[in-house]
């Protein structure tokens, strides 16, 4: 597997699964086979309406979350909103995702940006 080092010091795979447009069972099927196939990278956002179906996949797969690079991306209805990441964290069962993108700089974006600051953990 071959990985992009991140500004931050984080290795990201180059390769991995993109989730949009698959259906809640769909997506569990796509990411339990991914990662049992080698894939470390799984790439969902709140928008796409599976994450909760990614999370299942991923728990589904065995693989240890730390072995995982997770992405996920915030719709901008949500970035303003004080529970929105812990909600995601909610819907993929998950402590953390790896990258968090504001899915688009639309709305309050700046908010947004900050909300995401505050949630980092180092």
């Amino acid at each position: 597997m071959e990985y992009v080092k991140l500004n931050n010091g984080v290795k990201m795979p180059e390769l991995g699964l993109g989730t949009f447009l698959l259906s809640p069972a769909d997506a569990e099927n796509a990411v339990y086979n991914a990662l049992k196939s080698g894939y470390r990278l799984i790439d969902t956002g709140n928008a796409y309406h599976n994450e909760r179906a990614v999370g299942r996949g991923i728990k589904k797969s065995g693989v240890k979350r730390e072995d995982i690079f997770l992405e996920s991306k915030l719709w901008p209805t949500v970035y303003t909103k004080s529970a929105a990441i812990d909600e995601m964290l909610e819907r993929l069962d998950t402590p953390y995702v790896d990258l968090l993108l504001l899915h688009q700089p639309a709305g309050d974006y700046i908010e947004g940006y900050k909300m995401m600051e505050k949630a980092v953990k180092v």
